[in-house]
């Protein structure tokens, strides 16, 4: 299952596992849209197509269940769903907090814990949390969204630390600047875009398929030996 994944950098890592060989259920927190059901379609899956709002423990403990119940278990969970919020820190609403740390963050709580009791039944399993760059720095005007990606760095380790010896993996990708929805209001401000342009050895934004190929690496078995990793993808940005 991949949460957040009815377009950008879910619908992108859905896309390359099924390509992979998974079976796939995709999720949207309104509506899958149908091009990335078509996507998937194309590769030879047949995706089972989940919608609910994850900041809702009770969605969570459901779109788990519902993945168990259509394909007989769950064996790879990524953990992508996601929102920014942006306002300085001195203006920040509680309105806008709250949002956040409940989406990005409590969200992989709650469906690791649930996924996580399937997958120590079985002895097995893979969860791939989507942290970020801002696991490693502050950010600027997103304090909500540091500290959720933050936490979920954190809670991979956590996890990692409980489960590693039971069959279990949990690691995450913490992607540089990517060309996605969240981060538009950057690409469209010249002047923050040109100084994050300036930063990026690889000389351009990433896209979303860029993770792919890390998003597959980590659900498969050449990763059996990693535990509660941070695999930064990011075209060079933390090396200046």
């Amino acid at each position: 299952m991949v949460t957040g994944s009815s377009r950008g950098l879910g619908a992108a890592i859905a896309v390359a596992l099924a390509e992979a060989g998974a079976n796939i259920a995709i999720h949207g927190s309104r509506a899958v849209p149908e091009l990335t059901e078509k996507q998937l379609k194309e590769t030879g899956a047949n995706p089972l197509a989940l919608v609910g709002d994850v900041s809702d423990v009770a969605v969570c403990a459901m779109l788990v269940e519902e993945t168990v119940r259509h394909f007989g278990s769950i064996d790879i969970l990524v953990n992508n769903a996601g929102i920014i919020r942006r306002a300085p820190a001195v203006d920040y609403s509680m309105e806008d907090w709250n949002a956040v740390i409940n989406t990005d963050l409590s969200s992989v709580f709650y469906l690791s814990q649930n996924a996580g009791r399937h997958m120590l039944a079985q002895g097995s399993g893979k969860i791939i949390n989507i942290s970020s760059l801002l696991a490693f720095q502050g950010g600027i005007t997103v304090p909500s969204y540091a500290a959720a990606k933050g936490g979920v760095a954190q809670l991979t380790k956590a996890f990692a630390n409980e489960w590693a010896s039971k069959g279990v993996n949990v690691n995450a990708i913490a992607p540089g600047y990517m060309s996605t929805d969240n981060t538009e209001a950057l690409r469209n401000n010249p002047d923050r875009a040109r100084q994050i342009m300036e930063r990026i050895p690889a000389g351009r934004w990433g896209r979303p398929e860029d993770l792919a190929g890390a998003a597959v690496f980590l659900a498969s078995s050449a990763s059996d030996y990693m535990h509660g990793h941070i695999m930064v993808v990011d075209g060079g940005w933390l090396n200046r």
